[in-house]
This record gives C-alpha cells, structure tokens and sequence, in this order.
C-alpha cells in the first residue's frame, strides 16, 4: 500500500483543517516545497495536494507552489481542489503534476468527467467525499443527494480507475479511519482505492494495508508527530 502524506494549500501556506472546516484551520507551514522535501527524506514516494481556495472558489491560486514541489525529485503528486474544467486540468499536468483527482465536477458535471476520463485515462482520480453517507462537494460545504457507493458503481462504469474516498466526520479528528466504510468500498468495486481522513495511528496503517487497499493518505497525524512517516511507510509495505 501507497502512503500519500498531504499538503493543504491556503494563501501559499501548509494548513489543516477540522473537519473542513475553514473557520477551523492551522498553519503548519509557510514553506510547502520543504514540506514535501521532509517527506522525501522519510521516504515517501506520493505527495497528495489539496488547494483548499481551489476546492471552495473553482480556482488555482496556489500553482505556482504546486509546480514547485511537483519537481521534487522521486515524488509523484496528485492533487486536487476546484478542477471543474479541461483547461485547469491541462494547466496542472503542465506544471508537471501526475495525477488530477475531481471532486465537485465529478458529481455536477458528467460530461466533463467522461472527456476527463477519455483523454487522460488513469491520470484522472475522482474524490468521493462522504458525509452521512452522502457525497459532499464544494469543499464540503454541501452534500449532493445522491449515495456514495451508487456514485462509485457510476465511476467504475465511466472507467474511473481511482478514488480518494474521505469520511469527513474523521477529518483531521484524529479518531482513526473508518475501517467498516473501506471494507465495504474493497468488497464491491474493482478501484484503486486511497482511504483519506481519520487515519492517524499505525495501527490504522496495518489494517488498511492487510485490506489490500491501494494507498492511505496522512495529514494531521504527520503534523502533530502522532504518526512517524517514516514507520508509516515501513509498515504499509
């Protein structure tokens, strides 16, 4: 299993939110680039990127950054936040990014997703952000109706081969991954799943890797020293 240690990018900064909550934030970093320099050093070999003003405005204002720390020798990058149309996810795969994941766009706007899907095949993962069981979109600050596990068979059936599924309630709550949610998503689909939010101990590493799921993505749990990285990755292979 892939271990992703994040990145949330607001105003140029590395930040965490709660819950995502942006009236809930902390700052960890003025300096992104060496952040993901830190991540290389413990070995990692994925950065995950989020642009938090990307994911609630529809815009990029963090590129610049992104194309710095997509240089960074060994690390694939992904990112996410506010891709809603080709030219943005063209203006990122220029700056040298490997993988684009959509979120709200996926759900809003299918046309976009299937030409997404049909020019950049698995270089295009989709965000399933769950609240309640629901798909929540614009940074989390609505929830569509519509069900998450019937919105994974309709990515599958796009050919849709990545999701970066979030249990928001665990979110930067440090109160472990949602292990029932990623046996259940393992059990039914045939994507290569990324298990996001919550995932703060090793001993969630070790379960999510015994499940066979593809990658685990750590953010708070790295930032507060709860997990080390470096076992992180030790422990996922």
């Amino acid at each position: 299993m892939l271990i992703f240690p994040a990145i949330d990018l607001y105003e140029g900064k590395a930040v965490r939110l709660y819950k995502g909550d942006y009236q809930n934030m902390t700052v960890y970093s003025d300096d992104p680039p060496s952040v993901a320099l830190d991540f290389r050093a413990a070995g990692a070999t994925c950065v995950h990127l989020v642009d938090l003003e990307g994911a609630r405005d529809g815009t990029t204002p963090n590129l610049e950054i992104v194309r710095k720390i997509a240089t960074v020798p060994g690390l694939f990058t992904e990112i996410g936040g506010g891709i809603r149309n080709m030219e943005t996810v063209r203006r990122y795969f220029e700056a040298g990014v490997d993988r684009v994941i959509l979120g709200t766009a996926a759900v809003t706007d299918e046309a976009f997703l299937r030409e997404a899907v049909a020019t950049f095949g698995d270089r295009i993962a989709v965000g399933v952000d769950i609240k309640e069981g629901k798909v929540a979109i614009k940074g989390w600050l609505e929830t569509a109706a519509l069900d998450a596990l019937e919105f994974c068979e309709k990515l599958q059936r796009l050919g849709v081969s990545t999701i970066i599924s979030t249990d928001i309630s665990r979110d930067g709550a440090m109160q472990g991954a949602n292990h029932a949610l990623y046996r259940t998503l393992q059990e039914r689909f045939r994507l290569q799943i990324v298990a996001s939010g919550g995932v703060s101990t090793l001993e969630d590493v070790k379960k999510l890797a015994a499940r066979g799921l593809y990658g685990a993505i750590i953010g708070k749990a790295y930032y507060t020293g709860a997990i080390s990285l470096a076992e992180a990755i030790e422990v996922a292979k």
